[in-house]
């Protein structure tokens, strides 16, 4: 005789609206976006990005005063010149903001949860590579935007002219972006601690530059100019200068380029199979750890 018995616990299908991909994919990407400036986390987590994103304002603020008093073009900084100037401050923000994106659920083993529902492996690279390069593309933008509308407010001549060379600047920012959040989670997603992961995206970005700087002034010392100039294809702030110079008629802010469209055609080649690269590096990652 059988003594099992059935209980109606009340469990009820799904009726609701199902989301989709597409949802999925905009829940990542603002929640990554919100981490990247540290937006629903503890207060000490804001201080960093926005500490960095003030200081980033600064030389553009200072300079539109500096315009509006003395009324010299000269003083505005060009736009295209922005980034390269501040690359410091700007390599700090990605040594800082990248690891809370590409480490945190690495280090705490939270990777498995998200692939246990239908969120694809490639979806969840994306969603963070694209949060990760809009912040840096605020970070950037931002300030030589308050350049441009600074100079329109204070009747800067020429103003079509400063148009094309805002445009340009723009594109050279989203160039910028792309480049450095690549680099940036690639060096953090194999870095847990998010302290070796700080360190260890600081130490790319200034060994490539100081070796290069290095280089390109021997190479120049032997009048090797053509030589000088394709080795800053090796550091990224100068990767992303050439397509600038090149390619969007931006005045160089390095101490060599590559010569001709071609150089620009190779540093923007270049550039797209960074961020590609990195894209397959990050799925291979995230996938590995989302199977531990």
């Amino acid at each position: 005789m059988s003594t099992s018995t059935i209980h109606d616990i009340g469990y009820r299908n799904y009726e609701g609206r199902r989301a989709g991909r597409a949802y999925v994919l905009r829940s990542l990407y603002v929640h990554n976006l919100r981490a990247a400036w540290g937006l629903g986390r503890p207060a000490r987590a804001k201080v960093m990005p926005v500490l960095l994103g003030a200081i980033m304002l600064l030389p553009a603020a200072g300079s539109v005063a500096v315009f509006a008093i003395s009324k010299e073009p000269d003083t505005l900084i060009r736009y295209s010149a922005y980034a390269p100037i501040l690359q410091g401050i700007i390599s700090i923000f990605v040594a800082t903001q990248a690891p809370v994106l590409a480490s945190r659920e690495i280090r705490f083993h939270v990777v498995p949860l998200y692939f246990s529902r239908p969120v694809g492996h490639l979806d969840f690279v994306l969603a963070k590579l694209a949060a990760m390069a809009t912040a840096l593309l605020a970070l950037t933008a931002v300030p030589i935007t308050v350049l441009y509308l600074g100079g329109l407010v204070t009747k800067i001549p020429e103003s079509r002219t400063h148009l094309a060379h805002y445009l340009a600047a723009l594109a050279g920012c989203v160039v910028f972006a792309l480049v450095l959040a690549a680099i940036g989670l690639v060096v953090s997603a194999f870095t847990p601690r998010r302290g070796f992961g700080v360190a260890a995206v600081i130490a790319v970005f200034m060994l490539s530059g100081t070796v290069v700087s290095i280089s390109q002034g021997i190479a120049e010392m032997r009048t090797d100019f053509s030589i000088a100039g394709w080795l800053g294809l090796f550091t990224p702030f100068n990767l992303v200068d050439i397509v600038q110079v090149r390619l969007l008629g931006a005045q160089s802010s390095s101490i060599a380029i590559a010569p001709g469209v071609a150089g620009g055609l190779v540093a923007l080649a270049l550039c797209a199979a960074l961020v590609a690269g990195a894209t397959m590096v990050l799925y291979g990652r995230f996938r590995k750890a989302g199977l531990s």
